[in-house]
């Protein structure tokens, strides 16, 4: 079944909208969600996509063109070959005069249509009362679609004589929801949607709008007011920007005009970079690890009787390295000097050496200080930091969150304080 594709009511000011350009061409396929045209209003020029899938036909409007609200201007068919004759561009039929007499004269303001196939809107809530006295830069309503949630201005200044509709009640789309009168009303009316006859505001058909040469200059576009933490964008701006990591914000920022659309986004992208207010909190790993006996005295006392003096340094990295990938440096730390050791491919003690390779571990010994416990956060690299506890050890780890996996944390830890605890195990 062929699906029509109008023009959208962007504003509850607007009765026609400009065809900019065509982004797909008669007969070609489009899918739900393509840009199939840009149309421009006196506020914003904006990308319209498809919401159907199939083959764009009966195109009956140009680029350049004036359309009225709700025109139908083309269809999505199912073939491309589809040449079924779209309806007439004449909007809906106003409501007969008689059922609004008995409602304040003025203008209506009516459900804006946001999208092309959108039928009605939620009125979220009103932000003047009736009776008030409103500008054309008012904020009147707030207006919700399964899209988006925009403001509606007034559009003309003088008072809001009848509001039609309650918060929380679906309007179909360009049916009037309140009413701007030029003098204060003596009696101003609030009424449900329920209660209130369907009125459609009047429209101007194409064959009557203003000739180009007597157009009034359109006003450029101004940053829009304040929104609170609510940016006004289009569901595909808003759904690309965080795709890509955008912040809308620093259009609002910038003074950009809302709501923004994907046009926008390269105006986002040229921005400069935006300098951070302070350096974010890094996320840590700390795990601690108690052994009843430290084996490295002993051990090291034992090596140096069989084999010769050694470095218990080099011993401590090397039992170190044996619990890392092969070929990964380990500094010893020890009263702040620094000494980074590999261990040979064999991985035997009798392989480590001193290297100039940046540390991949750095073991902190301080067995021979008063400190019992430490607490310091990530580093450049991870740190494992000995701390005396009794006859034993206290074996705390601590590394950027992006440095080392919770897993690999975990296993280097547990290996560590084995081989400490039972330094023979290495040899075996």
């Amino acid at each position: 079944m062929p699906h029509d594709v109008t023009m959208p009511q962007l504003g509850m000011a607007q009765d026609a909208g400009k065809i900019v350009s065509w982004l797909k061409s008669p007969g070609e396929a489009v899918s739900k969600g393509d840009a199939l045209f840009e149309v421009e209003t006196d506020k914003a020029t904006m990308e319209v996509e498809a919401q159907a899938d199939g083959f764009l036909t009966g195109v009956t409007a140009g680029e350049g063109e004036d359309v009225p609200v709700g025109a139908v201007i083309a269809r999505i068919s199912e073939s491309a070959e589809d040449d079924t004759p779209a309806p007439s561009q004449a909007p809906a039929e106003t409501a007969p005069k008689e059922a609004a007499d008995d409602l304040p004269e003025g203008h209506a303001v009516t459900m804006p249509q946001l999208g092309m196939a959108q039928d009605s809107g939620l009125l979220v809530s009103w932000h003047k009362s009736p009776g008030d006295a409103v500008s054309a830069d008012d904020v009147l309503f707030e207006v919700e679609t399964d899209k988006s949630t925009m403001e509606v201005e007034a559009g003309r200044d003088g008072y809001l004589a009848a509001t039609l509709a309650e918060a929380g009640e679906e309007v179909p789309v360009g049916t009037a929801v309140a009413i701007i009168s030029a003098e204060k009303p003596d009696n101003a009316v609030a009424r449900s949607a329920k209660a209130t006859p369907s009125v459609k505001a009047e429209q101007t058909s194409a064959a009557e709008a203003t000739p180009p040469e007597q157009a009034e200059k359109r006003p450029a576009p101004k940053p829009a007011a304040a929104t609170g933490d609510r940016i006004l964008a289009s569901p595909k701006a808003r759904r690309l920007a965080m795709e890509q990591g955008l912040d809308l914000e620093r259009l609002a920022k910038a003074g950009h005009p809302q709501p923004y659309h994907v046009a926008d986004l390269d105006t986002l992208r040229a921005m400069p970079d935006a300098a951070p207010a302070s350096a974010a909190p890094t996320a840590t790993r700390r795990l601690v690890a108690e052994i009843a006996h430290d084996g490295l005295p002993a051990f090291t006392d034992w090596i140096a009787e069989a084999h010769g003096p050694i470095n218990p340094d080099a011993v401590i990295a090397g039992l170190a390295a044996a619990s890392l990938p092969a070929g990964a440096p380990v500094a010893v730390e020890r009263f702040g000097q620094s000494t980074t050791y590999a261990l040979a491919a064999s991985r035997a003690l009798s392989g480590v050496s001193e290297t100039e390779d940046t540390p991949a571990l750095t073991i902190r010994d301080l067995r021979g200080t008063s400190l019992r416990g430490i607490d310091l956060g990530g580093e450049d690299s991870p740190v494992l930091t000995l701390t005396a506890q009794g006859a034993g050890l206290t074996l705390t780890l601590e590394c950027k969150a992006a440095d080392m996996d919770a897993r690999a944390a975990i296993q280097l830890l547990s290996d560590f304080a084995g081989r400490v605890e039972q330094p023979l195990r290495h040899l075996l």
